[in-house]
């Protein structure tokens, strides 16, 4: 069972700013920028590319309502997204507000260190601009 398995079970907290019964959004806690999110199915599949087309399909639209709603929220020029899939063997998105290429820089950039408070009322205030 991955760590974001884990979350969806309830077995550890996360930050969530949106969820359905297929999929998760919530704020990574080492963040590459504020508002940083990742979004995963439901369902633990390790490599984002053997998700079934439809479910696929599905997974890229919740992430652009997440995007929508991180954009809304963070001063940004756009909102980013990667996908890695090394660091856990559980498909994710990385949905990141940018306002330049490198801000989207994982080798590059030192992820920011928010209290429990400013990731709290992060993901309150992206979850208001959900729809």
């Amino acid at each position: 069972m991955t760590i974001f398995s884990k979350i969806i079970a309830g077995e550890i907290p996360a930050y969530k700013i949106a969820e359905n019964d297929r999929f998760l959004a919530f704020l990574d806690i080492r963040p590459l920028q504020k508002g940083h999110t990742l979004v995963i199915p439901k369902v633990e599949t390790d490599y984002i590319f053997d998700i079934a087309d439809a479910e696929f399909g599905e997974l890229m639209l919740f992430a652009k309502r997440v995007a929508s709603a991180i954009k809304t929220t963070v001063p940004c020029k756009k909102v980013g997204m990667a996908v890695i899939g090394l660091e856990v063997a559980h498909a994710h998105i990385h949905l990141v507000p940018i306002n330049e290429v490198k801000d989207l820089s994982f080798g590059l950039n030192e992820p920011l260190k928010l209290s429990d408070e400013e990731l709290t009322n992060i993901s309150m205030e992206i979850s208001k601009n959900f729809s």
